[in-house]
């Protein structure tokens, strides 16, 4: 009828061949036919918020991954060093010639740290007047774990960052200049700074007035000119990084009295911060002469041919107070006494391997695909319970407007 008869064509000829056929035919995952398929309103819906939770959960776990994970390990510090640098920086409303400084360890040393550390006259009203400034047994808000912004630095004393950590500690090891003094204003006040060495061992320091404390000749100071109000700028052990803010730094403590006892017990422990894991692996080998630097020398000579640039050596400390009037008979003025635990701090930071959040992009991703998958399937059986019965309440409701009821009346009255 067509004609195409006389040609020999029928509708085959148009058709795929046998052999493209039977390839469209192969599949390694068949799918369902398409007369088997039941499309749903809410399917889209539940493919784009799996899609979007997963796209969320794929970039928060890269985030992680990048960022890293910090981890804290105490261990015996298998090192033996033979030095320790004490570094301070405080200011005395007192004098300077009307002080005395001075170090002694339980080795029996003494050392006269006030030939070791700077004096310069200074005003007590140019001090106790910064941001950070703070009273010890007070709320610490407000002081920042890192001098300029860091980890923390809104809400004192919380977990730092390593990498922010390792950037203070490159900044520049200076002390902070003294405000000069005005024409025509006398010092009320000293400040004492500077760093110096002492032997790796329980000792204290301490700052006395002129005659008092210590044997010696010469006049007495005047009790009346007791004043051992003081701020403690800078008090840390090991090599010096001003940027680094330890528990007694930005301290102010002031008093009345003449005779007053300021007492700091400090336990000081020895840590290193890391970015750099397996340079600390390495170091488990070297011969127990070498331990983690305590002042600023040995550190950079350490430093320079056993650990990279991104570990840092220092030592961290816990304090307590105890500061109370004394009598005339007793001794008045600031005393720090410092004790060194046997164990070592290491805080690292570290990155899991590629493969590892490969795994954990595959696992979440396919969390959320079955989870969603059960989500969905829940949704789409209250869906349909709730059609049932739905569709019930509709049913028995057109029965009673079609006069359902009238027809069982009807039957009982026959």
């Amino acid at each position: 009828m067509n004609g195409f008869a006389n040609h020999g064509l029928d509708e085959s000829a148009f058709g795929d061949s046998k052999g493209l056929s039977a390839v469209k035919a192969f599949d390694a995952f068949p799918k369902t036919k398409p007369s088997y398929q039941t499309r749903t309103s809410t399917g889209g819906v539940w493919t784009l918020l799996l899609i979007l939770a997963s796209t969320l959960l794929t970039f928060s776990e890269i985030r992680r991954w990048f960022i890293g994970h910090t981890t804290h390990a105490f261990s015996v510090e298998k090192g033996i060093s033979h030095d320790l640098q004490i570094n301070l920086d405080i200011v005395i409303a007192m004098k300077c010639h009307d002080l005395h400084i001075n170090v002694q360890d339980a080795s029996g040393d003494r050392i006269l740290a006030g030939e070791a550390l700077t004096r310069h006259d200074t005003v007590w009203a140019q001090w106790g007047s910064g941001r950070k400034i703070h009273r010890l047994g007070d709320s610490l808000i407000g002081q920042g774990s890192l001098d300029g912004g860091g980890a923390g630095a809104e809400n004192g004393y919380q977990e730092e960052d390593v990498h922010d950590y390792l950037g203070a500690a490159r900044r520049k090891r200076k002390f902070a200049k003294t405000p000069k003094l005005g024409r025509g204003v006398e010092a009320d006040s000293c400040r004492i700074f500077g760093s110096l060495e002492g032997n790796k061992v329980q000792g204290d320091f301490h700052i006395t007035a002129r005659g008092h404390g210590y044997m010696e000749f010469g006049q007495h100071l005047d009790h009346s000119a007791f004043n051992f109000s003081h701020q403690i700028n800078e008090l840390s052990f090991g090599p010096f990084y001003p940027s680094l803010t330890n528990p007694l730094d930005n301290t102010l403590a002031t008093t009345d009295s003449h005779f007053f006892k300021y007492q700091y017990y400090l336990s000081v422990v020895p840590t290193i911060y890391t970015t750099d894991a397996s340079a600390l692996t390495a170091a488990d080998y070297v011969p127990s002469t070498k331990s983690p630097a305590s002042s600023s020398d040995a550190a950079n000579t350490q430093q320079g041919y056993l650990f990279s640039p991104s570990t840092v050596f220092t030592n961290q400390y816990a304090v307590t107070e105890q500061s109370h009037v004394v009598g005339e008979s007793q001794v008045p003025g600031v005393f720090v006494k410092f004790d060194i635990e046997p164990i070592l701090l290491t805080i690292a930071e570290e990155w899991g391997g590629l493969l590892a959040l490969l795994v954990r992009l595959v696992n979440v991703v396919s969390g959320v695909l079955v989870a969603g998958g059960w989500c969905y399937q829940l949704s789409e059986w209250a869906r349909e319970v709730w059609g049932r019965r739905g569709r019930r309440r509709a049913g028995s409701s057109m029965g009673m407007l079609h006069g359902g009821g009238d027809e069982k009346s009807g039957m009982r009255d026959y």
